[in-house]
């Protein structure tokens, strides 16, 4: 007869390896958007990139003022994402609730984003899975 492992046990190292992952991924887009839109809207690098609002000729005010606003915007979405991965992998006792919470947040990030926020739930969601996440916490 086979074992059955726990859902929770099962996928918590996945998961938790896929948070850190999406973080990763998160930051390589964002900077790379960043480096996309200060292309497009101005035409050079100042030394107080991305934050400066010298527009070029393709360039237009209130899109150049967003920079500041997805900077911040990505790394605070990518750090959630590298906390909620640290929480899952080192069976911190509040991960369960913060990985639920940000996986909420990342259905609004189409595709990847999505999917992991799915699985996320699929995985932390249940009744369940507080109980089976609550046995293998790390409680030290």
């Amino acid at each position: 007869m086979p074992v059955l492992i726990p859902r929770v046990q099962q996928h918590i190292q996945a998961l938790g390896t896929l948070w850190c992952l999406f973080g990763a991924y998160r930051i390589i887009g964002g900077l790379f958007g960043m480096l996309v839109l200060r292309v497009v809207t101005m035409r050079g690098f100042g030394s107080d990139w991305p934050f400066n609002h010298y527009h070029g000729q393709f360039g237009s005010p209130w899109l150049a003022s967003f920079l500041p606003f997805i900077a911040i915007y990505t790394v605070v979405m990518a750090g959630l994402a590298l906390f909620v991965g640290y929480s899952l992998l080192t069976r911190k006792p509040w991960g369960r609730t913060t990985a639920i919470v940000v996986g909420v947040l990342a259905l609004l990030k189409p595709l990847l984003g999505t999917a992991l926020g799915i699985y996320t739930l699929w995985v932390l969601a249940p009744s369940d899975s507080a109980a089976e996440y609550e046995a293998i916490a790390d409680r030290s």
